[in-house]
């Protein structure tokens, strides 16, 4: 009997007990988060994980907010930002570099001639640093977010801040095109000489902001 084999019988017989075509419920007896963090505490945490995979941590109130991102573009030297069709147009407002809008017509080569790419998100989980996308207009499909060298990623706090995995995915939807992130992109060799900007941008800034008083 191979493995697979092995396998597949282990489900049948899991399955076994289940009303015929219908979906069985798996229980799922896990944790839904470690330990009781206030929602402050949560925020500190998520900011020490991203800042732990080499992610750069900003925080600001929504009034500072585009100079702030105006500030990391210039400092970047960035002449040419990506916007997605949905980013809050003040986002924006302070920022010199010329917009440029996501067209299904463009191509891998001419996305990478853009310096720098701005978003929001859709969750942010504290326990493993790790920011999600998933393509609302307010972060654009997919590409722009892995073709330029530098993404501004800003998380609405703390609105859009869980603990847990498993809260993470009670708010996503599965249809959707979700993009996990945990730091910049980077991987290493069996030597373990660790490359940035292999799979993605090669810088990640992720702005914590809070509602102005």
């Amino acid at each position: 009997m191979s493995s697979r084999e092995r396998i597949l019988g282990r489900v049948r017989r899991a399955l076994a007990d289940g009303p015929p075509g219908e979906d069985t419920a798996v229980e799922r007896g896990y944790l839904r988060q470690h330990g009781d963090l206030g929602t402050a505490q949560t925020v500190d945490l998520l900011a020490d994980n991203l800042a732990d995979y080499r992610a750069v941590v900003h925080r600001t109130d929504t009034e500072e907010l585009p100079y702030l991102i105006a500030r990391l573009l210039a400092e970047r030297g960035s002449q040419s930002v990506l916007v997605p069709p949905g980013l809050p147009p003040e986002w924006m407002s302070a920022a010199d570099a010329t917009r440029v809008h996501d067209r299904e017509v463009n191509t891998a080569r001419e996305l990478d001639k853009v310096e720098s790419v701005v978003t929001g998100c859709a969750v942010a989980i504290a326990e493993t640093g790790t920011i999600v996308l998933d393509g609302s207009p307010d972060q654009g499909r997919r590409r722009i977010t892995l073709v330029p060298d530098h993404h501004i990623c800003v998380v609405r706090v703390p609105e859009q801040v869980v603990s847990s995995v498993p809260q993470a995915l009670e708010r996503l939807d599965p249809a959707r095109p979700l993009t996990w992130i945990s730091g910049p992109s980077a991987t290493s060799d069996i030597e373990l000489d660790r490359v940035e900007g292999v799979h993605g941008p090669r810088t990640l800034e992720v702005v914590l902001v809070t509602a102005g008083t």
